[in-house]
């Protein structure tokens, strides 16, 4: 009789070591005043890109879970001129890569952060490279002359994990 008492509680656990488990984890990119949580361990990449017609180094920090991405990406311009259209600049080019003909945004404000009017939380609807439908959530800002993209990219966005991944955006000292 006690064996079959454990029977539901094994096939639940191993059931629950099958699905995609969202590992929450504090996260802070080196040389940068942000502070998110990630749901994966994530990696990080540097790269050139040109933003604001200059030479950029850009770093992105990302991770894929459950078939999502979670990264923030952030860049050092050095000159506070090269900040508003390097951000317009992103977000125009989120837009193209997911050739997204659903986009709203809104305005986003985060305590500590540079006010700019390029700041912004979009919403996008488009397709990635091999023809799946994919949707995007991301918030664009600046602390200085320092320029952040957060970002949740997937074919299917889970409301509680964006929320939780957002909403634990902080700007730190």
């Amino acid at each position: 009789m006690r064996r079959l008492k454990l029977c539901p509680i094994l096939i639940g656990a191993v059931m629950l070591a099958c699905s995609p488990v969202l590992d929450w984890r504090e996260v802070r990119p080196q040389g940068t005043a942000a502070l998110l949580l990630f749901p994966c361990k994530p990696k990080s990449q540097t790269r050139m890109a040109t933003l604001a017609a200059s030479g950029t180094t850009m770093t992105m920090v990302a991770c894929n879970v459950g078939g999502v991405t979670f990264a923030l990406s952030h860049a050092e311009l050095g000159d506070p001129s090269r900040v508003t259209p390097a951000l317009a600049e992103l977000r125009l080019a989120l837009a193209a890569n997911l050739g997204a003909g659903d986009v709203r945004a809104e305005a986003f404000e985060l305590a500590g952060m540079t006010p700019n009017p390029q700041a912004v939380r979009i919403w996008l609807t488009g397709q990635l490279p091999d023809g799946t439908p994919a949707h995007e959530l991301a918030v664009l800002f600046v602390r200085g002359t320092r320029i952040y993209q957060v970002a949740m990219l997937g074919t299917r966005l889970d409301e509680a994990a964006a929320r939780v991944f957002f909403e634990s955006l902080r700007l730190v000292a």
